[in-house]
């Protein structure tokens, strides 16, 4: 059986970093947090669906983290050098990825950095928040991007949502142009189900959340893995988008945590 084609691009010189986009996978909004650490880093950014590949618009079947994370090892294989090993950082969907990289093809890894992984399963009230995830995911089909979007913002801002902006389900064609869509009817309902497991030992692991995540449903969940998974945890610039928020600052918590630098004890 042939293997599906990778997608990913790849910029800058040092260690290899990969980098794994969260939502459908599509790396929009990242540039300027790649351009500041591919200074620092050869930054392999994966594209696990190749929406930014030209696959924009083409069919997607429902997807699961394993998925993306048996992409990510292909992509290392291709990339690292013979006997090398990679820092790895994945936000949001891109974060479970990485945990599930982390916990089935740990090999050839230095430094596993999840930002704000949708793990809500472990939480105590893990099968409440994860009923929200699928509410979130049943607005879309009902009433579209907006209405979604709304129930998502308030699920993690942990408060009521309040009456939800009309709208009209999208048109597959619709859906499949839009990598947000993609993430709603694809990726999100599968991923917030995921629940990693530990590993007695092996590369380091960072959970990482956003400054002004505090006090919200992702911030918590991301401190409750790095208890149940053994790892650290370290507060990020910003919010869930980090990333596209703070381009300079995020690279540079991000370099400082890969290298050791900025871990608590």
């Amino acid at each position: 059986m042939t293997e599906p084609y990778l997608h990913y691009d790849v910029t800058g010189t040092g260690p290899l970093l990969l980098l794994i986009p969260g939502g459908a996978g599509h790396p929009m909004g990242l540039g300027p947090v790649t351009e500041a650490l591919a200074g620092r880093f050869t930054v392999v950014t994966y594209d696990p669906l190749g929406l930014a590949h030209g696959r924009l618009g083409l069919p997607v079947e429902d997807q699961r983290p394993e998925d993306w994370s048996d992409g990510a090892r292909r992509v290392l294989d291709a990339t690292l050098p013979d006997g090398g090993s990679a820092y790895v950082h994945g936000i949001s969907a891109g974060g479970v990825a990485a945990l599930d990289l982390l916990a089935r093809h740990p090999a050839r890894l230095l430094h596993v950095v999840a930002h704000e992984p949708p793990c809500v399963s472990v939480l105590p009230d893990g099968a409440r928040q994860r009923a929200g995830f699928v509410e979130v995911c049943d607005v879309y089909r009902d009433r579209g991007l907006a209405a979604a979007g709304a129930r998502m913002t308030a699920l993690l801002e942990e408060r009521a949502a309040g009456e939800l902006p009309e709208g009209q389900p999208l048109s597959r064609e619709e859906e499949l142009a839009s990598p947000m869509a993609v993430s709603l009817a694809h990726v999100l309902r599968t991923f917030t189900a995921y629940v990693p497991e530990p590993t007695p030992s092996g590369p380091r692991l960072t959970l990482t959340a956003g400054t002004d995540s505090r006090g919200q449903l992702l911030y918590r969940t991301a401190e409750l893995l790095a208890k149940d998974l053994h790892g650290d945890f370290v507060e990020f610039p910003g919010g869930h988008l980090g990333a596209a928020q703070h381009p300079v600052a995020y690279a540079e918590q991000l370099t400082r945590t890969l290298r050791g630098a900025d871990v608590p004890g």
